[in-house]
């Protein structure tokens, strides 16, 4: 099979986490743990989150004067060769002999007038308080947003229309690489009227940039690694209910948190209805276990019906 693997950013760190160098090799370690299995007898392609890491080279960066800030997309270029270099490594450790992998530097164009250029809305960076979030916004034109109980700050997001990098990240997968490619969603760029290349201040959905990426690739299958178990209805109620299988057509008949598990179904549904094939949203330490209908939810063009798993 060919597989799309994207890693949530809190399956690289964990919630509340400190974003340590040391803490980021621990839980890559963990992750490409449960990565290696894929690697016998399929084609991988690894994609990954950014959103902790570009905040923090984000605020450091800032540190520097408003002259001297590094806009978003070169930092998303460094937390995509700092984070896929862990990868790699860690992989690397696990391997066979014999076994490559590869990590990419990836552009991916999106439209210069997308609306999400108007209304930030992806979480970046650490968390904050109320008070220090406010002061944070006021000093720096930041745009911010609640976070659970803590608020974060926020960027445009645009959706991702065409890789930049795909005939490369073929021929490197036709060649039996592992390819660590598109993280963080890719280097958000937009053409210039005489057609040539800008990047922009964006951070991509890396689902959405995941699924597009699957689709490129004819992928077999779209698998969406995080920290919670199934994509739930009614999520954090009484009421919820994991999802167990289900349809696009289904599963869009429900809400899911725009911020946080709504990109990971739409990404899921684009997948699964124009290629027809798998995706898979759960845990990352479910991973093999997601792809075989064990665990986690599946989106599948041909379910009839929703089907749930049991509560208790």
């Amino acid at each position: 099979m060919r597989i799309v693997i994207a890693l949530g950013g809190n399956a690289l760190l964990r919630r509340g986490e400190p974003l340590t160098e040391e803490n980021q090799r621990r839980n890559i370690a963990v992750a490409a743990a449960s990565l290696a299995p894929f690697t016998q007898d399929n084609a991988l392609v690894i994609t990954h989150g950014n959103g902790p890491q570009v905040g923090l080279l984000a605020m450091q960066s800032a540190a520097l004067g408003p002259s001297a800030a590094y806009p978003l997309d070169v930092l998303d270029a460094e937390t995509e060769g700092m984070v896929g270099y862990l990868i790699e490594q860690a992989l690397d450790n696990l391997l066979p002999a014999g076994k490559r992998c590869a990590s990419l530097l990836t552009q991916i164009e999106v439209d210069p007038a997308d609306p999400a250029f108007q209304q930030p809305s992806k979480p970046i960076g650490p968390l904050f308080g109320e008070d220090e979030a406010k002061q944070l916004a006021e000093a720096r034109g930041w745009h911010i947003a609640r976070d659970g109980a803590h608020y974060r700050r926020v960027v445009p997001s645009p959706a991702p229309i065409r890789i930049l990098e795909i005939g490369v990240i073929e021929l490197l997968v036709d060649q039996g690489v592992i390819v660590i490619c598109a993280g963080g969603g890719g280097i958000p760029t937009v053409r210039r009227a005489d057609g040539g290349l800008v990047g922009v201040e964006a951070v991509i959905d890396k689902d959405l940039a995941s699924s597009l990426l699957a689709r490129e690739l004819g992928a077999d299958a779209l698998l969406m690694l995080t920290d919670v178990d199934a994509v739930s209805t009614d999520w954090g109620s009484p009421g919820a209910r994991a999802i167990r299988r289900i349809s696009p057509a289904m599963i869009r008949r429900y809400r899911f948190a725009a911020g946080s598990m709504g990109p990971k179904v739409e990404a899921a549904c684009a997948f699964v209805e124009q290629t027809g094939g798998i995706a898979g949203i759960g845990r990352l330490e479910d991973a093999q276990a997601i792809l075989a209908g064990r665990a986690g939810t599946l989106v599948v063009a041909d379910a009839s019906e929703v089907s749930w798993w049991h509560q208790g």
